[in-house]
């Protein structure tokens, strides 16, 4: 997808999960929540309805699988979605698993406590646990 770069403070307050059709799969570097990020590998694109309609219909397809996947790999309560972008311009869709206990229920996760930056062997932890979960994006094509 020529011309695509990844937002610089995606880059740098993530890790890389890999690729789907569409998008780039990203673990945000906070060990609070199972939290996910996908971007459109689409230069310029800032909300979804810039996007194809079949590119749009990709972005559905892997945000449900993504979603799906989540809930039944972290028994969530309760699954976020949101394509807020106010700081970072770039198209991105947040996926957040909430459970009723975790420290910004029921509210919103932003800014609600400093990021909780993984720990080498719980990142390796965490990765293990979204493997299968990123397979299952990535076969969402």
């Amino acid at each position: 997808m020529d011309g695509f770069q990844l937002h610089p403070r995606l880059a740098a307050d993530t890790h890389s999960l890999g690729q789907a059709a569409l998008c780039e799969i990203l673990l945000m570097n906070d060990a609070a929540w199972p939290w996910l990020i996908l971007v459109p590998r689409k230069p310029g694109i800032r909300e979804a309805y810039e996007l194809e309609w079949e590119q749009q219909l990709q972005l559905l397809r892997e945000s449900s699988a993504l979603g799906k996947e989540l809930m039944a790999a972290f028994d969530g309560d309760k699954l976020n979605v949101a394509a807020l972008g106010n700081l970072v311009p770039q198209l991105h869709v947040h996926h957040i698993v909430r459970f009723e206990d975790d420290p910004a229920w029921p509210g919103p996760v932003w800014g609600r406590q400093p990021p909780t930056p993984y720990e080498p062997a719980a990142l390796e932890q965490r990765l293990a646990q979204l493997a299968p979960v990123v397979a299952a994006v990535q076969a969402a094509g």
